[in-house]
């Protein structure tokens, strides 16, 4: 059959240039291109079989063959699909996705870096022109399934391409690189080597429907040449598992089988503590498998902490790592998303635009929520092993995710003072809420143990009062952030004034405003004597045991939230704070009675400062003259002896 000269289009030509002369930084994407375009061939044929009954076409063995040659320095995908026609073949190969070649050429000169340009193949129907990245020349030949003739398309990617009709041809498509020098520097691998082949197909193709078998050239089996033990050519090796576990039904597979693909994608030896199955139908298809895992990673609140899930197009592998598709306080949920709709191989600035991405994330949080909800409900153990692993990420949604609040609130819970083991949710609190009780309290720290002892806490445990024990830095945000929970205002005990209200063995108001006026001017002096670090001194009614406190007002910022902003990097000013004296403390009475007696109460400024110091340490925190504290007290204990 005579053979035709054709020339490309302009645009073509230009692109090919471009793939040539590797403005791609991972080339290996280009056995991916090839091996996805061979399984849509295959799609393709039985579904076409099924539709005409005389179709004359072999489905008896639908696969898909990798084929080298080391000698040759050849590498051939085949495929025995549907396959084209020599008008399809000038029509589709010959002029690059006729409509899309112009966009995609101005997104490839706009995308600089490799991560960029990476992500472009495919989008227009380009998947196929990648091997020009790899080989000086490319080799095409196929037959349309039910027809009797093939076609030959050839090209050295330098302007031309030759088509030319065979008789010979078998149905289906096998494409044939002859491939470039190996140049590690560039990125250029061996891809004549098996184990590079096998690389690229577990990472990329690894769930494709169809067999990926690797075939050799003269007696090659894949296994570097190596042949049978009788001298023949071992059986083709299968390189994919084909175990697409997201597109079967939870009854077709085992625990098992879910525990390994966590462990191969979540590259952690341990069991998930839960797996969530989605499958999404309608206008917009798509399949997850997600995986919480038993215990949180070492670097979850590191900043460069790789999070995202693996993102497949109708089992494609197209991205690691794909943040677009799970919000950033459920980092630590690892699986698998498989979109049917989806263009191939899309790049991550068109997933943070793409209406559909955004539909998936908010679908797949709604599903994880739901199914820790359901933890919560019918397995407290397991659920309370994922609340002391994620706890505290999870609650950063309570302040960056308004629209699942409720949500989320429904699967938060906290340590209380009711309780040493255990945590309670906001509901289970109301619920237990005394009649009279309008807020909810809570009180914040580093740890347990130090708001557990800490000052604030002493009237609120001589009245049996609940109070939350809120232990992780973000939740001195998170609080502000959501404010009330069923119209009960979050309440913390260490703002403003409390006002619990007057037990029976408590003062009448006419003998607490007698005691007021008895330390007004007690508490108007140290106010003038702590001027730098306390805006205000006064009566407590918070306090049992301990001398003195410090409160802040409720819409001051929390040392701890002080040193928070600091540790970004973001300057705040000091906040003075309130100090509250208890009256019944005998430290604080005898005080006040030296006050009453003095003139000369320069003595006593030394004993105010201790005092204010020591509301510090109560707290867990530190005088801000260490050295001088300690003067003073080994003063005061001097004189003691």
């Amino acid at each position: 059959m005579p053979t035709e000269t054709f020339e490309f289009q302009v645009e073509a030509r230009q692109l090919l240039q471009l793939m040539i002369h590797s403005v791609y930084s991972n080339k290996d994407v280009f056995l991916r291109e090839l091996v996805s375009n061979a399984s849509d061939a295959l799609d393709k044929l039985r579904l076409a079989a099924l539709r005409d009954d005389t179709l004359d076409a072999d489905v008896s063995d639908l696969h898909i063959e990798l084929e080298t040659d080391q000698d040759a320095r050849t590498l051939t995908v085949r495929d025995n699909g549907i396959g084209m026609s020599y008008d399809e073949v000038g029509r589709l190969i010959g002029t690059i996705a006729n409509s899309g070649t112009a966009a995609f050429l101005r997104e490839l000169r706009e995308a600089q870096d490799g991560a960029g340009t990476e992500g472009l193949i495919g989008q227009f129907g380009v998947g196929f022109y990648s091997g020009f990245m790899v080989a000086d020349e490319v080799t095409l030949l196929t037959r349309r399934a039910g027809e009797r003739q093939g076609t030959r398309w050839t090209s050295r990617g330098e302007g031309t391409y030759t088509l030319e009709k065979v008789d010979d041809a078998p149905q289906g498509t096998s494409v044939t690189l002859h491939l470039k020098p190996a140049d590690p520097d560039n990125q250029l691998h061996d891809y004549t080597s098996v184990w590079k082949i096998k690389e690229i197909v577990k990472r990329y193709s690894d769930f494709i429907t169809w067999p990926i078998r690797l075939v050799g050239q003269n007696g090659q089996n894949g296994q570097n040449g190596q042949k049978g033990d009788d001298g023949e050519a071992a059986a083709p090796e299968t390189l994919n598992s084909m175990k697409a576990l997201w597109a079967r039904s939870r009854e077709e597979v085992s625990e098992e089988e879910y525990h390994e693909l966590y462990k191969h994608i979540g590259h952690d030896w341990r069991e998930p503590l839960e797996t969530i199955q989605l499958q999404a139908e309608g206008t917009f298809e798509y399949q997850a498998l997600l995986f919480v895992p038993s215990h949180a990673p070492h670097d979850l609140f590191n900043q460069n902490f790789r999070r995202g899930l693996q993102l497949y197009v109708k089992r494609v592998f197209i991205m690691d790592d794909c943040e677009e598709l799970l919000p950033p306080y459920l980092r630590f949920v690892k699986g698998v998303v498989d979109a049917q709709d989806l263009s191939l191989n899309v790049s991550r600035e068109i997933l943070q635009q793409d209406r559909h991405i955004r539909m998936m994330q908010r679908r797949l949080t709604k599903k994880v929520l739901s199914s820790v909800k359901s933890m919560m409900t019918d397995d407290a153990e397991r659920y309370a092993t994922f609340w002391r692993e994620f706890g505290a990420v999870v609650k950063e949604g309570l302040i960056t995710d308004p629209d699942n609040r409720d949500a989320l609130l429904a699967v938060t819970s906290f340590a209380t003072t009711h309780g040493d083991d255990g945590t309670v949710t906001l509901k289970q609190y109301v619920e237990r809420m005394p009649d009279g009780q309008d807020d909810i309290y809570y009180i914040t720290g580093e740890s347990r143990e130090s708001i557990d002892n800490s000052p604030h806490m002493e009237a609120f445990r001589e009245r049996g009062i609940e109070v939350l024990l809120l232990t992780d830095p973000v939740d001195e945000v998170w609080v502000d952030a959501v404010g009330e929970f069923e119209g009960k205002a979050l309440r913390s005990i260490a703002k403003g004034e409390i006002d619990l209200g007057a037990r029976e063995d408590e003062q009448s108001e006419g003998e607490r405003e007698k005691q007021a006026e008895d330390y007004a001017g007690l508490l108007g002096w140290m106010r003038e004597q702590l001027s730098e670090d306390v805006k205000e001194v006064r009566l407590s009614t918070r306090l049992t045991v301990s001398p003195a406190c410090l409160v802040a007002d409720s819409s001051d910022l929390t040392p701890a939230l002080e040193n928070m902003y600091r540790a970004m990097g973001q300057e705040v000013p000091r906040t003075r704070r309130i100090l509250e004296l208890n009256p019944d403390h005998a430290l604080v009475k005898g005080l006040n009675e030296a006050y009453g007696e003095r003139e000369d109460r320069s003595d006593l400024s030394d004993t105010a400062e201790l005092l204010y110091a020591l509301a510090v340490l109560a707290e867990g925190g530190r005088p801000k003259d260490p050295a001088r504290f300690v003067r003073l007290m080994a003063d005061r204990m001097e004189r003691t002896l």
